[in-house]
């Protein structure tokens, strides 16, 4: 295939990967809705910065290391899911039904940051998926690093239009859903699914 040809089959891998429900999805939907836009912006970017680390990982090699080592690999997808079912656990245990002023002070943004890029840092499956997916759409004998970080940066700019839709399509039911009985069920809701994905994570097999 030409450079084109690999670049246009890329974009569209990458857009059904991106449109497909999952972990980030949820992250996105539940902190747009009950903390507003400006949190969920800080959480897809933190999303997508875990992204490109993983991308800087596979460029320089170490993701290649947990697709070959099974004790790398299950030591960052069980880290992984204790981190998950540490988000879920706190979310089911204490939800809230209001959004106090310490709730939206200015640590919440970084906080929300780190929660989005940690989550996918700690997902061994997504440098598996850069691994094995990446190199397929490389042309032979162009620079490695520069391919690989060129299609992350179009996988994230992919995840950064889907998170903004996705952001943008909650904000007329913004006033409804933050109410105080819809936000401690966005919590416990969410809650749950970072408990689901925590254990298809920990039972999961490459």
């Amino acid at each position: 295939m030409s450079i084109a040809d690999n670049l246009l089959a890329f974009t569209f891998a990458a857009t059904l990967l991106t449109l497909t429900p999952g972990l980030d999805t949820a992250l996105v939907l539940r902190t747009a809705t009950v903390e507003g836009k400006q949190q969920a912006f800080r959480a897809a970017l933190g999303i997508n910065a875990g992204c490109l680390l993983w991308g800087a990982a596979v460029a320089f090699g170490l993701g290649a290391l947990i697709a070959v080592s099974e004790l790398a690999y299950n030591l960052l997808k069980y880290c992984g899911a204790a981190y998950l079912a540490w988000l879920g656990l706190n979310m089911l245990w204490r939800p809230r039904s209001s959004l106090s002023p310490v709730e939206t002070d200015a640590r919440t943004p970084s906080n929300w940051f780190l929660k989005g890029m940690m989550g996918n840092v700690l997902n061994p499956k997504v440098g598996i998926f850069y691994v094995s997916f990446l190199p397929q759409f490389i042309p032979q004998g162009h620079n490695l690093i520069a391919w690989t970080f060129g299609l992350v940066s179009i996988h994230v700019v992919l995840g950064l239009l889907w998170a903004s839709i996705l952001i943008g399509a909650t904000q007329p039911l913004a006033g409804v859903l933050r109410r105080g009985k819809v936000i401690a069920w966005m919590d416990r809701a969410t809650g749950m699914v970072f408990i689901l994905f925590a254990a298809r994570l920990a039972f999961s097999k490459r």
